[in-house]
């Protein structure tokens, strides 16, 4: 055989060698779980950013290579959003109304379980925290009263508070209408609510007791409302029609964890196994 020939068929075996070789290191790459199975999508209600935040950072700490995208804003718009088809893998609401929106759009499919719950107050900017002391004081003259907007979770539970007080001879039949009438603002979610308060843009609102958290509290004076006028706003969470349903549900998992619930007492919500002595 001729040099020249042994060198070709030398070279198209070295070449073969080199092909297989790079197939086989490069075949469980291209088969591993590319950076999108490693994601997991959550939509929360706007009263859960600090929390969840630290609950994701925590989360990922505890499963390297998973990553936690935070998608916050009134639980009414992220309901809208999900029956209109956003892609997402858990939804944690802050009341169940908007929960059974996505329900009905057929995007929950799995079991919903109540994860925390809150309470709501009234805050005041300390420019103004002399003149409004009470609860009674909403129906001064002059007063800027911010909310969130109607179909709002926050908003549903302070127009049950103003029905439960006007229903009283303490507060009179006309109370919530009184107070309504300082009304100067319909806000896009209760963070929208507790940013106007503490800038002074406003100078009273009704938000939940976890809203009034360290970099806030300095700024506001907080009235706080009878357990016989409150409402326990209930927060479900469930996994969506997602086909990450894996890591989704271990992320439910970690919320309902010893670690996760303490993540929530700690920006002000109730543990979910206090619920049923807060119900009774």
């Amino acid at each position: 055989m001729k040099k020249s020939t042994r060198i070709l068929i030398s070279g198209t075996i070295l070449t073969v060698i080199i092909i297989l070789v790079f197939f086989f290191l490069t075949r469980d790459e291209v088969n591993a779980p590319t950076i999108s199975s490693q994601t997991l999508t959550v939509f929360a209600a706007a009263s859960l950013t600090d929390a969840f935040m630290e609950m994701s950072a925590a989360f990922e700490a505890a499963n390297p290579g998973w990553e936690v995208r935070l998608n916050f804003g009134s639980s009414a718009a992220l309901a809208t959003q999900l029956a209109e088809g956003a892609p997402a893998d858990v939804f944690a609401s802050a009341n169940n109304a908007q929960m059974q929106v996505a329900q009905n759009a057929g995007r929950i499919t799995d079991p919903v379980t109540t994860f925390t719950a809150n309470e709501l107050v009234v805050i005041v900017h300390n420019t103004v925290s002399d003149s409004i002391i009470t609860l009674s004081d909403l129906t001064n003259d002059n007063i800027a009263l911010v909310l969130a907007a109607p179909g709002v979770p926050i908003r549903e539970y302070s127009e049950t508070v103003l029905e439960l007080m006007s229903a009283t001879d303490e507060y009179g039949a006309d109370y919530g209408e009184r107070v309504l009438a300082n009304l100067v603002s319909n806000e896009t979610d209760v963070r929208q609510v507790t940013t106007k308060v503490s800038l002074g843009e406003a100078d009273a609102g009704m938000v939940y007791s976890s809203d009034v958290t360290p970099d806030i509290a300095p700024n506001v004076s907080v009235i706080p409302i009878p357990a016989a006028f409150n409402v326990l706003a209930t927060y479900p969470i469930a996994i969506t029609d997602t086909a990450n349903e894996e890591l989704s549900r271990a992320f439910v998992d970690f919320v309902l964890s010893e670690a996760g619930q303490d993540i929530l007492t700690r920006w002000g919500f109730l543990r979910a196994d206090a619920l049923a002595t807060e119900m009774e």
